[in-house]
C-alpha cells in the first residue's frame, strides 16, 4: 500500500488549493485519514481528520477555511483549503489507517509543499 499526496503549490494570500491523497496497492478500505502540516523549523501538527463514518475534526487555526473529505470508491482523501494565509505555509502530509489483506495499518504520504505569497 502506498499513499500519494499531491496538489500543493504557490498561491497568493486569500487563494485556495485542493490537496489529494490517493491510496494505491491492495487497499480493502480506508478506515480514517488525517492531514498534518509541518512549517519550517516547527513540529508536525494535526490539521484535520475524517473518520470511518465521515465525522470530521479541525485544528482551530483552520476551522471555517479548510474542509477534509473522502471518496471511498477512489480510495482518495482531499483537503480543500480556502482563504490561505502566509501562516499556512508548510509541507502537508496525509496519513491513513488502511485495511489491506485483513490487516489494519497506518501509512504516510510523502508530503506536498504549500506556499502562500503575501
Amino acid at each position: 500500500v502506498q499513499l500519494q499526496a499531491s496538489g500543493g503549490g504557490l498561491v497568493q494570500a486569500g487563494g485556495c488549493l485542493r490537496l489529494s491523497c490517493a491510496a494505491s496497492g491492495t487497499v480493502t478500505s480506508i478506515k480514517s485519514m488525517e492531514w498534518y502540516r509541518q512549517a519550517p523549523g516547527k513540529q508536525r501538527d494535526l490539521v484535520a481528520t475524517i473518520s470511518t463514518g465521515g465525522g470530521t475534526t479541525y485544528a482551530d487555526s483552520v476551522k471555517g477555511r479548510f474542509t477534509i473529505s473522502r471518496d471511498s470508491a477512489k480510495n482518495t482523501g482531499y483537503l480543500q483549503m480556502n482563504s490561505l494565509q502566509p501562516e499556512d505555509i508548510a509541507v502537508y502530509y496525509c496519513e491513513a489507517n488502511i485495511w489491506s489483506h485483513f490487516s489494519l495499518a497506518d501509512y504516510w504520504g510523502q508530503g506536498t509543499l504549500v506556499t502562500v505569497s503575501s
